[in-house]
């Protein structure tokens, strides 16, 4: 299993980049001291909607073109993109396109009514598929895709996403499905980067850092 946090030789430099749009388009919101509740339940200083970039042709074109270099290098026998529904649909599209490649997309679960479908479009037995995610947390959802497609037949190369939180759960469940992930940036970027443009008060910071390390627990 192999674990790629970026791609080649500019990998800090698509690190940055990528938090830094995030930030700019507020695709991604740090309110340490007024934190968000997930559906989880947790209380968290982040709330990450990467469906954003869509409203930015810049943006969105900027991460198209990253996550298909991503593709090229990392997995150059791909022979479908599969994104994951529902944020990943879009995503996933635009680079099925740049790359010249079918498409399909994916639910966590199958329909539960009409033909009961789980996979949306033509997918052949054996075909390499690689997944586009937007986001990943701890990577449950994403990888129930992953499964769904290797019980069709596919085989699986890797998943290309555009920002992971990092948490420890999502590295144990990756490796556990043997499933590479490749992401265009991560929370420690981002951090970073908020420093930077004084997105945030430095005396928060150290809150923030916290948070990943026990996200269940930050804030209760």
């Amino acid at each position: 299993m192999r674990l790629i946090l970026l791609y080649a030789v500019d990998s800090l430099v698509i690190q940055q980049t990528v938090a830094r749009h995030l930030l700019e388009v507020q695709a991604v919101r740090l309110q340490p001291t007024t934190p968000f509740t997930w559906s989880s339940g947790w209380k968290s200083p982040i709330y990450c909607d990467n469906r954003v970039t869509l409203a930015y042709p810049a943006v969105r074109t900027f991460i198209k073109e990253a996550l298909a270099a991503v593709i090229r290098q990392q997995y150059p026998t791909a022979d479908v993109i599969a994104g994951v529904a529902t944020a990943g649909i879009p995503q996933g599209a635009l680079v099925a396109d740049a790359l010249d490649l079918p498409y399909c997309y994916v639910r966590p679960e199958p329909k539960a009514h009409g033909m009961g479908k789980q996979i949306e479009g033509h997918l052949e037995p054996n075909q390499r598929v690689v997944v586009i995610e937007d986001l990943i947390s701890t990577g449950g959802s994403s990888l129930k895709v992953v499964e769904a497609l290797r019980t069709a037949g596919a085989e699986v190369l890797g998943m290309a996403a555009i920002f992971t939180y990092g948490f420890p759960q999502a590295d144990k469940n990756f490796a556990e499905k043997n499933v590479s992930l490749v992401c265009l940036s991560n929370y420690d970027a981002l951090l970073k980067e908020a420093q930077a443009l004084n997105y945030i008060p430095a005396d928060a910071m150290s809150s923030l850092a916290i948070w990943r390390e026990n996200p269940a627990a930050w804030g209760v």
